[in-house]
């Protein structure tokens, strides 16, 4: 969708007409989008259009009968383009220049790929590099828009931050791949940004490529299957095994079959360490090898983040981030808009997305809704914050009312934890989720430790740690003070000289492959989907026993960790309910913690019967 399209030359007669352009792009988004616009986004018309694109355009060089687009909104996405121009280069090659708009005027360098941190009303805030989201915009195009990538359409992505000076932060050596991806142009630089017009657009489309893009079909590209399939190839990590590929065969039997007259909908549940991420992503490689429109979906940013690393051998952001998305996007998606959507740790979909959970109705039914056929992995068990809604009745609540078919697998055989089913069990038995056969754990099984002392636990994950594959975690009993204060620790044990920093400001999404976050400690926001060799984990003062009863302590989780949130609501409506959910995300927030590891877990506990209690459950 195009909310304003037409040549150079009309641009420049709008911005001159009596009718302001901010009004004449305002009557066209409530006439296309039915929607009203903020304050805010009419004045940042007014000028980055009116004032700053004018001026830039306004010039004899830039061919009067070159296409303009201005808000394109790229179909099946909330992303939107602020300004394209159309044309033909000098040799009569198609090109489009996208041009990514800011009105920034103060921005900070960060330590995290393709991110700065800008200021708002509401305070600092971080947002991607406009260089990275111009080149993410050119990138999505070129990996599903039919007609750029069947037509030869060249896409020439750069930002212009007409407010900003301070060439030093914003083109600072730290976003050097990213810029030379997508020049950026400052206040000042309004020449040096026609230059880059001019070399490009010589001779004028009537806006003609405009027209293509916005007819073109939602489709990948060859070459962007091609690449996610050659990333996968000879990977000993994605290799599938035993009912995986049972899982893998019957769900891309149903993706390939599934149409907007049949709906197809594959639960498939398995517990940690059972593959459930491995399928995920063979099947997001193999049914966008086959033109299927794919998405892989996780909540958490930290497994799209860990396994686009993985694939590409890069922490930058590659072509394929536009293939891994979040769950809350789909809300507003036409229905079937997508072929197959592969949602990984189901369980901890949420009913409603956003920064103010405030977007949407129900993300299991929007994901449904808006793929021909959707399977969701989903351990129950692993249900760890009071939003979580991921359940198997829901998924079939939704399925069912949305008429399409459904079929439930299991995957069982276990991967993690030395292959021990018998650790798994015996894990859900001594944290008391529920009963099993397994009482003791015999630890000739899988090296589990118990540490008395928190520093000798971190002494031995870091011996450990020779390939990069070992972590400190711990439950979320501490408050992130480190995000205000640098200076500060925030896991502190004064009683052993203990103290450590979250992770969560260094690494982020990438802690558990990032080479120095050994250093830090992390949490189940994490590591969740995500495994390691081996894991250390921290038990905090939230999970305590007594006289042999696992108690669950609400009240001594951090402020600052959001899990919980709900607790305090539904405890006066009904006490019961919310003990039993608060029991229930704290012991499952554990047992997915200590699943983590491949070949050992090792535990410290803040509490001294706590420790005993695990001790006593050992056969040495």
């Amino acid at each position: 969708m195009i909310v304003y399209q037409s040549t150079k030359r009309g641009f420049i007669n709008d911005v001159l007409s009596k009718k302001s352009i901010e009004d004449i792009i305002r009557s066209f988004v409530r006439e296309k989008l039915d929607m009203e616009v903020s304050r805010s986004e009419y004045e940042s018309w007014r000028n980055s259009i009116g004032d700053a694109m004018y001026k830039v355009m306004n010039i004899n060089d830039i061919p009067e009968d070159s296409g303009v687009a201005i808000e394109y909104s790229i179909p099946r996405t909330r992303k939107r383009i602020d300004f394209l121009i159309s044309g033909y280069g000098s040799e009569n090659e198609k090109k489009v220049v996208i041009i990514e708009l800011k009105q920034w005027t103060d921005v900070e360098i960060t330590d995290k790929d393709g991110v700065v941190l800008t200021y708002y009303k509401q305070g600092k805030s971080e947002e991607p590099h406009p260089s990275y989201k111009a080149w993410s915009y050119a990138m999505l195009l070129k990996g599903f828009n039919t007609a750029i990538y069947e037509n030869n359409i060249n896409l020439n992505p750069c930002c212009y931050l007409h407010n900003f000076r301070d060439y030093e932060v914003i083109r600072h050596p730290f976003y050097a791949d990213l810029i030379e991806k997508a020049p950026v142009f400052c206040k000042g630089d309004a020449e040096e940004l026609q230059k880059f017009i001019i070399e490009r657009i010589k001779y004028g489309d009537s806006g003609e490529l405009i027209n293509e893009i916005e007819n073109g079909k939602i489709r990948p590209s060859k070459e962007l299957a091609d690449n996610l399939a050659s990333m996968l190839k000879g990977n000993p990590e994605f290799v599938l095994i035993d009912d995986q590929k049972l899982v893998y065969e019957n769900a891309l039997s149903l993706a390939k079959k599934s149409n907007d007259q049949k709906k197809n909908v594959l639960i498939v549940q398995g517990g940690p360490g059972t593959g459930k991420s491995v399928v995920a992503i063979n099947l997001l490689s193999k049914a966008t090898s086959l033109g299927l429109n794919t998405r892989y979906v996780t909540k958490n940013a930290a497994p799209r983040a860990v396994f686009e690393a993985k694939l590409t051998g890069t922490f930058r952001k590659t072509e394929i981030s536009n293939l891994l998305t979040g769950s809350s996007v789909y809300y507003n998606c036409d229905e079937n808009s997508y072929d197959f959507i592969i949602v990984d740790e189901a369980h901890r979909l949420n009913k409603k997305g956003g920064i103010f959970n405030n977007l949407g109705e129900n993300q299991i039914k929007e994901i449904i809704q808006a793929a021909k056929c959707s399977v969701f992995f989903i351990d129950e068990d692993q249900r760890v914050t009071w939003k979580d809604i991921g359940k198997t009745e829901e998924i079939v609540y939704w399925a069912d009312n949305l008429g399409a078919d459904i079929q439930i697998m299991k995957l069982e055989s276990q991967f993690r934890c030395n292959g021990s089913d018998g650790y798994i069990s015996w894990l859900s038995n001594t944290l008391q989720i529920r009963e099993t056969a397994n009482v003791k754990f015999d630890i000739d099984n899988y090296d589990f430790k118990i540490f008395d002392d928190p520093n000798q636990l971190r002494e031995e994950i870091i011996k450990k740690n020779g390939n990069n594959k070992s972590r400190l975690v711990a439950g979320y009993c501490w408050n992130w003070v480190s995000k205000k204060n640098p200076q500060l620790y925030d896991i502190v044990i004064p009683e052993y000289n203990f103290q450590m920093k979250w992770n969560l400001d260094t690494d982020g999404s990438l802690y558990l492959i990032s080479p120095n976050s050994v250093n830090e400690i992390g949490c189940i926001h994490t590591c969740q989907g995500l495994e390691l060799e081996y894991v250390g984990v921290i038990i905090g003062p939230d999970l305590i026993v007594r006289d042999g009863k696992v108690l669950t302590i609400p009240k001594n989780r951090a402020k600052t960790d959001k899990s919980l949130s709900g607790y305090q609501r539904d405890y006066k409506e009904d006490k019961e309910f919310a003990e039993q959910k608060a029991d229930s995300i704290i012991k499952n927030t554990y047992k997915t913690l200590m699943t983590r590891g491949l070949k050992g877990c090792y535990i410290y506990c803040t509490d001294k019967e706590t420790r005993d209690y695990f001790k006593d459950r050992l056969l040495f």
